[in-house]
């Protein structure tokens, strides 16, 4: 809804719409507050940009080719605490992957 709002707040308003949608005009205000503020954003989101930006970085050092359990050792071996499905969780939202051997998995 609120990308929605977004696309059409220029030639309708926020208010007009609000009315028309199940949504308060100060949650949306509240939501485009947190979108531009990382204070405002959670524990969980603040530290899952910290980790993108080390899981990215390991990643690329070691030629596109870890997997998130590789990726996970080496955080550990640098000294990050982090759960492996973690690193599985982020991995997976950015869409990057370790290499495969043998086929590529494909699902039909």
């Amino acid at each position: 809804m609120i990308t929605f709002i977004d696309d059409h707040r220029a030639l309708y308003g926020v208010e007009s719409i609000c009315r028309l949608l199940p949504i308060a005009p100060s949650t949306y205000y509240r939501h485009m507050a947190r979108r531009h503020d990382p204070q405002q954003w959670s524990t969980r989101a603040r530290r899952d940009a910290v980790l993108k930006a080390q899981i990215r970085q390991i990643w690329e050092d070691n030629f596109a080719v870890y997997g998130a359990r590789k990726v996970w050792r080496q955080q550990l071996r640098d000294g990050v605490k982090v759960a492996r499905c973690t690193v599985e969780r982020l991995m997976k939202a950015m869409g990057i992957q370790g290499v495969r051997r043998g086929r590529v998995i494909r699902i039909t």
